[in-house]
C-alpha cells in the first residue's frame, strides 16, 4: 500500500511550536535512558506506554494477530500523552505520534497487518495529527541493527529475545526512510553507537552539549 511519511506529516499543523523535545529511534537505541537524563535537567517526563501495554507481549508472539490492536493502543496513548504535554514547560517524550506510523508502516510492507487495517489506521493518525502541532527539537538516535541487537539481548526483555533479525533489519530501514523524509521540525541526528550515555558520565555530557548547542540555534 503507498504510503508516504512526509505526507502524513504535512497535516501537522504549523501555526504554534511545543516546547517540547521528542527522542526517536529503534528499539533498545536508549530513548528511555536518554528521556530520563533530560528529566533530570529539568524537562517534565512522558514515557512510552510499554510497562502497562496489554498487547504488547502477545504481539511479539502473533504479530499478524496483534500488529493492529496494537498500534491502534500505541496511537491512543500517545495523542492522549502529547495533549498533556503541550501544555507543559519543557516536557521531553520517549517515541510520539510523529513518527507512529514508522511501525505501522513495516508491518503493513511485511503483511502482518493488512492493506485495510493500515488504511484504518492511517485515517485515524491523519485526525489525530490534524490538532497537533510541531515540537520544538526532534532528536534521532541513530544506531547500528548489530548494536541495537547486542542492547536488546542485554535490556533482557524475554519477549524481544525471541524476533528474528530480519524484523530489526527492517525496523532500522524504516526509521532511516522517516528521517530522511523528516521537516516538520528541527533536527538533531546522533550515532550513538559507540556511546553509552546512561553509564559513562563523559558521554551523558557529550550527548547533553550537543542537545543545549542545537536548542541555543533556536532561541
Amino acid at each position: 500500500m503507498d504510503f508516504n511519511y512526509k505526507k502524513m506529516l504535512d497535516y501537522v499543523s504549523k501555526r504554534e511550536v511545543y516546547d517540547m523535545i521528542v527522542i526517536e529511534g529503534v528499539v533498545g537505541v536508549g530513548k528511555s535512558s536518554l528521556m530520563r537524563i533530560l528529566g533530570q535537567q529539568g524537562y517534565e517526563e512522558f514515557e512510552e506506554p510499554v510497562v502497562d501495554n496489554p498487547v504488547l507481549d502477545k504481539f511479539y508472539h502473533d504479530r499478524n494477530r496483534y500488529s493492529f490492536p496494537l498500534q491502534v493502543f500505541f496511537l491512543n496513548k500517545r495523542f492522549e500523552h502529547i495533549k498533556q504535554a503541550k501544555d507543559v514547560s519543557k516536557a521531553v517524550m520517549d517515541r510520539s505520534i510523529y513518527g507512529d506510523a514508522i511501525f505501522a508502516r513495516m508491518l503493513n510492507i511485511n503483511d502482518e497487518m493488512s492493506d485495510e487495517e493500515f488504511q484504518i489506521y492511517s485515517e485515524l493518525l491523519q485526525n489525530m495529527l490534524e490538532h497537533v502541532h510541531t515540537p520544538k527539537l526532534m532528536i534521532y538516535l541513530e544506531i547500528s541493527v548489530d548494536e541495537a541487537m547486542k542492547r536488546i539481548q542485554k535490556r533482557g526483555r524475554d519477549y524481544e529475545q525471541i524476533v528474528e533479525r530480519e524484523y530489526w533489519e527492517k525496523l532500522n530501514h524504516e526509521y532511516s526512510e522517516y528521517f530522511d523524509q523528516y521537516e516538520l521540525s528541527p533536527m538533531l541526528k546522533i550515532n550513538v553507537d559507540n556511546l553509552d550515555f546512561e553509564n559513562n558520565e563523559e558521554d551523558r555530557l557529550y550527548v547533553l552539549k550537543l542537545i543545549s548547542e542545537k536548542l541555543s540555534t533556536l532561541e
